[in-house]
């Protein structure tokens, strides 16, 4: 099957999306039982760790972690975001730096201005999306960023996302509660898909679209470590405890550019295989053996395949062995093992 499809169904129960494009997983969300990314809490602070600049907080979703806690003392309560997914028996990871995002527009209450997506290049299109921003943002003293998928939609859509967003800011901002509280709540696999999932596609919403849609035979095999790339090249994909370990294989080919062709095979191909796994954290790439002449060419491949990512990756370099090492944001809730 050619082409983009989004499929919203549930996977052992809990809710979920999938996007398949070409016939193959190339997205996968799935919802947890662990807080959403952009839930907001308020939350009291509790202990600061020593020598992390960080301090633990209360939430009603049990404790969370917060870095960069200049003038914050135990006791004092303070708006908080989930910035991503906990590693297991660790705290919730919050910011500080509330965003209030949405298919088209992201509220950036801590930084004013009006911006529009570099992405968008179409000068007239510029000054017409600034147009509607600063008509639907008069008299708030916030900030707005708005969209890349601001391409070919309704004005009306467009202006609608923004008053939405920015009068939830508003009710956030304005809370005079007290006590660990959720203020809002982050968004499903479903609002995530429609929010994020912009390129043209075929949407799926009948009951069990992901077996109809082959999504189930997808998930399965991305439970398991293997990454075909093609050409006999294969990589291997192993969460541990402490990391993320990739191994990349040549599998047949023993011509002196067959390690490089491998190897930046599984460049395009790891943003994906981390997205569809819900994998993130530290990442470390044992790649197959290639000249150091061409570690530049890798990494150039490398990063060109992480920016067309929704996820942050940072490329941290190379270690003494020849590994590369990657530090990812964990943006997805793991993908679960097969219900027994």
């Amino acid at each position: 099957m050619k082409g983009n499809t989004i499929i919203l169904d549930h996977l052992d129960g809990a809710e979920a999306a999938a996007l398949m494009v070409d016939g193959k997983l190339h997205d996968l969300i799935i919802d947890s039982d662990a807080p959403r990314p952009g839930t907001v809490y308020r939350a009291i602070a509790d202990k600061p760790v020593k020598g992390q600049g960080g301090m633990f907080l209360k939430t009603p979703d049990g404790s969370a972690f917060l870095r960069q806690i200049k003038g914050l003392a135990p006791g004092q309560e303070i708006l908080v975001q989930v910035s991503g997914y906990a590693e297991p028996g660790k705290a919730i990871p919050v910011t500080q730096k509330l965003l209030f995002k949405s298919r088209y527009a992201i509220i950036t209450p801590d930084a004013p201005g009006l911006n529009i997506s570099r992405s968008i290049r179409d000068e007239s299109l510029r000054d017409s999306l600034l147009e509607i921003a600063h008509e639907a943002m008069d008299g708030r003293d916030m900030g707005l960023i708005l969209r890349s998928s601001c391409v070919g939609a309704d004005a009306d859509d467009i202006t609608d996302d923004i008053l939405a967003m920015a009068e939830l800011a508003e009710t956030v901002l304005g809370d005079d509660g007290q006590g660990a509280e959720v203020l809002s709540e982050g968004d499903g696999p479903h609002i995530l898909a429609w929010r994020d999932w912009t390129d043209p596609a075929d949407v799926v919403t009948d009951a069990g679209g992901f077996e109809a849609h082959s999504v189930l035979d997808a998930i399965d095999a991305a439970r398991g470590a293997w990454v075909d790339l093609g050409g006999g090249a294969s990589m291997y994909v192993e969460e541990t405890r402490a990391l993320v370990a990739v191994d990349v294989n040549t599998g047949n080919d023993a011509s002196l550019a067959g390690g490089l062709k491998a190897n930046l095979a599984a460049a395009r191909a790891l943003p994906t295989a981390l997205r569809v796994r819900g994998l993130g954290g530290q990442i470390v790439m044992d790649l197959a053996p290639m000249p150091k002449k061409d570690r530049r060419t890798f990494e150039s491949a490398l990063r060109a395949a992480l920016r067309g990512d929704t996820i942050e990756t940072a490329l941290v370099g190379w270690t003494p062995l020849g590994h590369m090492e990657l530090q990812r944001k964990r943006a997805r809730a793991p993908l679960p093992p097969e219900a027994a």
